[in-house]
Parts: C-alpha cells; sequence; structure tokens
C-alpha cells in the first residue's frame, strides 16, 4: 500500500474512531437519562467511592478476593506490567490501601489466596480519592480486609484431561492466621499444564520461484512443569509495622516437534525447545504513623532470575542448535511520605532507586560449527533513580483532581560484545480530572507522558528455529518508548449493579520499539529490536456490566470488555507507514454467569475473543492469528468448605486453532520481489478441567 493510501485509511480510521466515541456517548447519557440512580444491594455509593460489602456476592458464594473482584460491576482487573522497577509496575487493586509489596507474586494469585469470609468490603473508586494512590490508574479496587481472625487454610487439587490421552495434575495448598497484631500466611502450588496454541497441525511453503508447494503434517506437543512458594510475616514495630514476604519460582517448559513432510519429496525434521527458570524474591514493607494524618511508608525488595533456554533443529541432515544463559537481578529502595489536610487534599512525596543487573551468555552452531552472533555475550547494568510528588482534591462532592510529577533518572553500561554507556532523563507530568454531575454519571479525562521501561529480554538474542523467525539478536542500545496520553472516559450507573464505561484514548509516540536489521561482522544480516521513530496509537474501550435481576432474570448476568486499536508508524525497511508490529487490533472478552443460590451452583460461560497481531521484520511479515475460545464452566458448593468445578476449555475450537503465516522475501522487503508464503496451521484437543477445594478454619 502506498503511504498516502496508508495514511488516508489510518486517517479514516481515527474518524470513524471519534464518531464512535461521540455516538457511544449520545447513547450512555441517553440511558442515563432513561435508568434512575440506583446502588446495588451490598453496595455504598460516596462520591467517586462506591464500596461492596460481602452480602453483594452472597449469590455467587465466592472462594476467594479474586472472585469477588471479577464480579465488580465496570472494572477489570489489571494485574499490571512486568517491567523494572516497583513505581511503574502496579497493578489496579489495593489491599488495605496498599498495593502488595511483591512484584514476581501476581497480584490474582495474591487474591486468589485470601478467603472470601476475610474480606470486609472492596471499595472502587474512580477518579481518585484523597489518601489513595491511584498507581496513574482511574480506576482502583481497594479491598479492605477484617482485622484478626483464626487460622484459614485451603487445599485444592485438579486434574486437565484431554482427549489426546494427557493428564495435566495441579495441587494447592493455603494457610494464613494471626495472633494478637501478629499475622502470617504461606502458600505452596506446584502441576503442570500444555502449551493450548500447538499440537496436531499441518503446514505448506508457497514458493514464489514456481517449484512444487512443500506440504508437512506436523505434531508438537508443550508441557510446563512449575511449581512455587510463597511466606509472609507482618508484625509491630518501632511504632509502626513491618512486613516481610519471599517467593521461589521454578519452571521447565518444553516443546518438541515432528514435521513429517509428505510432499514432494518425503522428509522427517524434528525441532526442541527446552527452557528451564528459577526465580527468587524477598523483601519488606514498613509502614508508619506519625499522627492522624501522616504516614511513612519504606519498600525494599531484592529478585533473582537464572533461565537457560535451548532450542535446536534436525533439517535434512544439518543440525542447529541455540543456547542462552541469562543471569538478572534486580534491587529496589523506596520511601514515600503521605500527608492528608483534611478531608478533601492529600499529597505524597517519595523516591525511588533501583539497580537492575542482567549477564547473558549465547552460542549458535550449524553443524557443530560456532555461527556469528551480534550481540552474543553481554553484561548490562541499569541504575535508576525516580522523585515523585503526587496530590489529589476534592474541592467538592462533584469534582476530584490528581496530579503528580516524576522525573526519572538512569544510567546504563554495557560490557561484553558491545561496550556502551549512556544517561536518560525524562520528566512525566499527570494530571486526571473527574466530574460527576449525578451519582450515576461520572465523566474522567487524563492527559499524561509516559516512559516505557526497557526489557532487558530486548537486550539479548532468543530463538525459534520451528519457523521462519530463526535467530533475534539482542539490542543493548535501546531507548525507551515515550509517549504523551490523552485519555477521556464517561461512565454510567444503569440499574442495581449495571454499569456502561466508555474510554477513548490518543497516544502520541517518540522512539517508538519495533523490529529492524542488523549486520554481523561476516556479512550476515539478522532481526533485532530498535527504535524506529515516531508514530501514534488510538484505543476505544467499552466496559459493560449488564444484571438481568431488574428484568425478572434472577442471578443472571453478562461482563466484557471491547477494545479497537489504531496505530501507525513508519517501516525502517519500506519507509511506508504501517501499524505498529505485535498490537492487537482488535480485542474483546464476555463471561455470562448465572447464579442458582437455592441449588448452590454457579454456572456459566467465558468467551475470549480471537485476536490478529503482525510483526514486520526486515526479510518477512508474520501473522499470527488465534481463534475465539469458548470456556462453559459450572461449581457446586455443597457447604461453606467445600467446592467443586468442572470447565470445558476449547469446547467449541474450529480445526484450526492457531494460524501463523510468514511471508519471506528473498531479501530486504524494500529489495521487492516475490515471497515465498509458509503457513503453519494448528488444532488443540478437547478436555475437561476438574478441581476439588477444601477449605479449612
Amino acid at each position: 500500500m502506498p503511504s498516502s493510501v496508508a495514511a488516508r485509511t489510518i486517517g479514516g480510521s481515527r474518524r470513524r474512531a471519534a464518531a464512535g466515541v461521540l455516538f457511544a456517548t449520545a447513547l450512555t447519557l441517553a440511558l442515563a437519562g432513561l435508568a434512575p440512580a440506583a446502588a446495588a444491594q451490598g453496595a455504598a455509593v460516596g462520591g467517586s467511592l462506591i464500596s461492596y460489602r460481602p452480602d453483594f456476592f452472597t449469590a455467587q458464594n465466592p472462594n476467594n478476593a479474586l472472585d469477588m473482584v471479577n464480579r465488580l460491576p465496570g472494572f477489570s482487573l489489571d494485574t499490571g506490567d512486568s517491567v523494572r522497577g516497583f513505581e511503574g509496575a502496579a497493578g489496579n487493586v489495593l489491599i488495605d490501601s496498599q498495593r502488595p509489596s511483591s512484584k514476581s507474586d501476581t497480584l490474582d494469585q495474591i487474591l486468589q489466596r485470601i478467603p472470601a469470609s476475610k474480606v470486609e468490603r472492596i471499595d472502587v473508586i474512580r477518579g481518585g480519592a484523597p489518601g489513595i494512590d491511584m498507581q496513574g490508574k482511574t480506576v482502583i479496587a481497594n479491598v479492605i480486609l477484617k482485622k484478626g481472625g483464626a487460622a484459614r487454610g485451603l487445599l485444592a487439587v485438579s486434574n486437565y484431561t484431554l482427549n489426546d490421552r494427557r493428564d495435566f495434575l495441579g495441587v494447592r495448598a493455603e494457610a494464613s492466621g494471626a495472633w494478637g497484631d501478629r499475622s502470617w500466611e504461606g502458600a505452596i502450588r506446584g502441576g503442570a499444564g500444555p502449551d493450548d496454541g500447538v499440537s496436531k497441525g499441518r503446514s505448506q511453503i508457497i514458493f514464489a520461484d514456481g517449484r512444487p508447494t512443500e506440504v508437512a503434517l506436523l505434531d508438537s506437543k508443550g508441557l510446563d512443569l512449575n511449581g512455587s512458594a510463597t511466606g509472609s510475616f507482618e508484625t509491630p514495630l518501632l511504632g509502626g509495622r513491618l512486613r516481610v514476604n519471599g517467593r521461589l519460582y521454578q519452571e521447565k517448559f518444553k516443546e518438541p516437534e515432528l514435521d513429517r513432510i509428505i510432499a514432494p519429496t518425503p522428509e522427517i525434521q524434528t525441532f526442541g525447545y527446552v527452557q528451564k527458570t528459577t526465580d527468587t524474591e524477598v523483601g519488606g514493607r514498613f509502614t508508619r504513623a506519625f499522627g492522624p494524618s501522616t504516614n511513612l511508608e519504606l519498600v525494599g525488595l531484592h529478585t533473582t532470575r537464572d533461565r537457560d533456554t535451548d532450542s535446536l533443529s534436525d533439517i535434512s541432515g544439518s543440525a542447529s542448535d541455540f543456547f542462552a544463559k541469562e543471569q538478572s537481578s534486580e534491587t529496589i529502595l523506596r520511601g514515600v511520605l503521605k500527608r492528608r489536610f483534611g478531608q478533601t487534599i492529600s499529597v505524597e512525596a517519595g523516591a525511588e532507586g533501583a539497580d537492575n543487573k542482567l549477564d547473558s551468555r549465547t552460542r549458535f552452531t550449524i553443524d557443530a560449527v560456532a555461527q556469528v552472533l551480534p550481540a552474543a555475550n553481554v553484561e548490562v547494568e541499569e541504575k535508576r533513580t525516580e522523585v515523585f510528588a503526587k496530590a489529589t482534591w476534592r474541592p467538592s462532592a462533584k469534582w476530584t483532581v490528581d496530579g503528580a510529577l516524576r522525573y526519572e533518572s538512569s544510567d546504563i553500561s554495557s560490557a561484553g560484545d558491545v561496550v556502551l554507556s549512556k544517561s536518560l532523563q525524562f520528566a512525566k507530568p499527570r494530571l486526571a480530572v473527574t466530574w460527576a454531575p449525578i451519582a450515576s454519571t461520572q465523566f474522567r479525562l487524563r492527559f499524561e507522558r509516559s516512559i516505557g521501561q526497557l526489557d532487558f529480554n530486548d537486550f539479548v538474542a532468543s530463538s525459534n528455529l520451528t519457523s521462519s523467525v530463526g535467530i533475534t539478536v539482542g539490542n543493548p542500545d535501546l531507548n525507551p518508548q515515550q509517549a504523551w496520553v490523552s485519555e477521556a472516559a464517561i461512565e454510567q450507573q444503569l440499574w442495581k449493579g449495571a454499569s456502561l464505561l466508555l474510554t477513548g484514548r490518543h497516544q502520541k509516540l517518540t522512539d517508538v520499539v519495533d523490529r529492524g536489521p542488523v549486520f554481523a561482522s561476516d556479512g550476515t544480516v539478522f532481526d533485532r529490536p530498535t527504535n524506529i521513530g515516531e508514530g501514534t496509537e488510538d484505543d476505544l474501550i467499552l466496559d459493560f456490566t449488564l444484571p438481568f435481576d431488574q428484568l425478572g432474570w434472577h442471578g443472571a448476568m453478562i461482563k466484557g470488555e471491547v477494545m479497537r486499536r489504531w496505530s501507525a508508524v513508519t517501516d525502517p525497511t519500506t519507509g511506508e507507514k504501517r501499524e505498529i508490529s505485535g498490537l492487537h487490533p482488535n480485542d474483546w472478552n464476555v463471561t455470562f454467569s448465572q447464579d442458582l443460590p437455592r441449588e448452590k451452583l454457579s454456572l456459566g460461560v467465558d468467551v475470549f475473543g480471537g485476536f490478529r497481531r503482525n510483526y514486520y521484520r526486515f526479510n518477512l511479515i508474520e501473522t499470527f492469528k488465534l481463534q475465539t475460545y469458548v470456556r462453559p464452566y459450572i461449581e457446586w458448593k455443597p457447604t461453606q468448605a467445600w467446592s467443586l468445578r468442572m470447565e470445558l476449555p476449547l469446547v467449541t475450537a474450529p480445526q484450526v486453532r492457531l494460524r501463523d503465516t510468514f511471508e519471506i522475501f528473498p531479501g530486504p522487503r524494500s529489495a521487492g520481489g516475490r515471497p515465498d508464503i509458509q503457513d503453519r496451521q494448528f488444532h488443540f484437543p478437547h478436555g475437561i478441567y476438574l478441581r476439588v477445594l477444601k477449605n479449612f478454619g
């Protein structure tokens, strides 16, 4: 597509997005006029905060806090970003007004370990509230726990059986308790799982030069073995409270593949992929109040990761072997001082320091002969500091203003095959304004500058020998992607427990991290991540929660999210406009649930929409498509202590579950020439998942 045509197409997409926002806003306001403001049973409304007490969730009979959070009207769980540092990795759930002090322990797993019986209420805060750090989010859920209590425990055993005669067992054990003003908790879990993207399949390569099409039958079975142990202890100390936590995680993933070429010439090709990972984390958080309106928080964390990756192939008697060994660590120290001025103003200021290290060693051989790889062996270190000040002002019950200014400075150095050092500094302002003209309607505006975190995985080489991607080399000389973000949202509370949320977002990007070519010393060309200049991304998001109790269908609810993305960058190879590599133009998911409290049943179906993403490398275009995923479920809770759950993953899976297509050009895409087309298609077997759960205490 010529650049001018692409530009007009992208411009038209933006106009359609703007028209969609206006139409949906008008529709929402019309619904607002039809539906009276009403709080759901078990919910209390107050300004920008809605509190949901346990009786709001009675019909569902939840097992844990995660079940409760997933039922909140107009709320979608964000578990946070996997980035370096503490400030930018936050999710959108607080526990007792504080974010969890662990980074490697995911937010959904933390919520899953909190028994529903321990939850006093969940406050959903929209736009901001004095004394609450919104973590850069416009909506936060704050899980408030009951104090004290007896020891509690849980034991769960699950099995996932596939119709290709594979079984995957899982075990989870958790316990928590308190004595006096001290508390503790611990959990262990382990099990196995499949890679549900591959199984048996079919591949064909259509050659541009007219050679006979190559057809192959594929057989690939991924197996993931993992286990973790977590623990924490909290106690009074020096007039405040100290919480210490630790985590150990180990994983082994392997995915062998056998390709049986049936045309034009029969041949057997074999591939192997094995990755072993060990993660550790130790950390702590100290909090202390200095009077009724001033609080101090100190956080310290140290994490490590050891990872070995081995990728092999044997094609026509030629053996290739890519091996990478990575050792990384992160140490974080953070301090925040918070102060409230009455009920309308709160401020906080603090600083954070982080030291990140990565030592990577890679080798690539063909028939035992070492090959040259750019940036094969590197040692990277980043020392980053950030200072910040935040303030929340609530001048009236209808208005909330939340502002922040952060300043980030980092020094990055690299040794080994790539020797460099550089310093980066960024100011990151943020302003969010919320207006609630009536209790059931809220408008939100946000404007901020965001700085992406450099991914250390982009600094080192990786491989995919089973496809045409092959070897991707590292690039330690990346700059973080920057964005000026403008966002507008309208949320409408409809009838009891029902809500619509429409969000429009525009991002003006610089130093976009995408793909580009690099030349080895012997002239070989490889793909690598690189900064490709400026770009844009526009998002339109609709969240909806629609219970049907008001219509006489008690216990039934539909909840979901639909997102449409438009993006544009200039391709570094062709100079033409295209979308950003790896982004999904469309994402959507819908859940229907039916609670039957008299029968002690909950049933429903989760639908995860299919998606497409493209990767634009210097010599090929990869198009990855995943089909829609449907998962019916039913859960029976005969007593408060027992729960039995059954799921049918991929119950409506089509014959082709995953499709990966490669357009492989004879050289750089800018040189022209007709590409070869490689098309890999996989389906996945049907199965049944069963879980038995027993609560204690």
